[in-house]
């Protein structure tokens, strides 16, 4: 009735072609044909699967045809195609731009109050920026803002954005920003005294930003309140040496400088 021995031959190991492969995803149970070992995938490489039983004991096994069981049935285990790379972030969590060249510079600009503040805009979104055309330039202070405002010239096409410090009501900033009234430009600004404290307490492993008593230059009082024994350009560099990435600053500078950026590239 028969041609052969029916049993004849490896029921486990059906010919080539007939036996799906499935990618060895981590956690997935299957069982050795040969041994009977089950176990749920922990480790592959491209030639071989590691197994954990319930038990934790750890086995290694080849990546031969049709040398598991899943669910009962045979399959051949393939190692898992790589996950698509995640797109590398800039310091400012945007998207970051492979191989930029960076854009001819519109007219438009950034002005911030000092060389600072300058420095710890072009270390978080300095990518950005180029990727825009935007040039970011300092002020040393905003007492003549209204005359350096004037001297720009602002036009549809030709913006400005000025990110001011301690603008907050009753403060001197905010009596100057409120003369500027052009529709080409846009004054924000900060509530924090100095830009360095717009860099998290956390990120330089002191508790807080120490107060300063009136009539005491602020740097040089925040110098000595944490003992460091060094000058402010000395305690800069250690300021900026430990930003990294947005996170390590406070929301508060990071909404108006993205604020500022949106304004002085949108279509006129």
């Amino acid at each position: 009735m028969y041609e052969g021995d029916v049993l004849a031959g490896n029921w486990r190991r059906p010919g080539k072609g007939k036996i799906p492969k499935v990618p060895a995803e981590m956690d997935l149970v299957v069982e050795d044909a040969d041994s009977g070992f089950c176990g749920a995938v922990v480790a592959c490489d491209k030639e071989a699967v590691t197994l954990e039983d319930r038990f934790g004991k750890r086995r290694l096994f080849p990546l031969a045809p049709a040398a598991f069981l899943l669910e009962g049935k045979p399959v051949t285990l393939v190692r898992p195609a790589a996950a698509p790379a995640a797109p590398r972030r800039s310091a400012s969590g945007s998207v970051a731009v492979e191989g930029l060249r960076a854009r001819v510079a519109r007219q438009s600009r950034i002005y911030v109050e000092g060389v600072h503040d300058a420095a710890l805009v072009e270390k978080i979104w300095g990518h950005d920026l180029r990727v825009e055309g935007v040039v970011v330039e300092y002020l040393e202070g905003v007492d003549d803002l209204p005359a350096i405002v004037a001297e720009f010239g602002p036009e549809p096409g030709r913006r400005l954005g000025v990110l001011v410090d301690h603008l907050v009501p009753g403060s001197k900033e905010s009596r100057i920003a409120a003369e500027i009234t052009s529709p080409h430009v846009l004054v924000v600004g900060h509530p924090y005294i100095d830009i360095w404290q717009a860099v998290k307490p956390s990120v330089l492993r002191i508790p807080a930003w120490p107060d300063v008593p009136r009539g005491v230059p602020w740097k040089e009082g925040v110098i000595a309140a944490l003992g460091w024994r060094m000058e402010p350009a000395q305690a800069w560099r250690r300021i900026l040496g430990a930003v990294s990435t947005y996170t390590d600053l406070e929301p508060e500078l990071l909404g108006r400088v993205e604020e500022l950026i949106d304004f002085v590239t949108e279509a006129p």
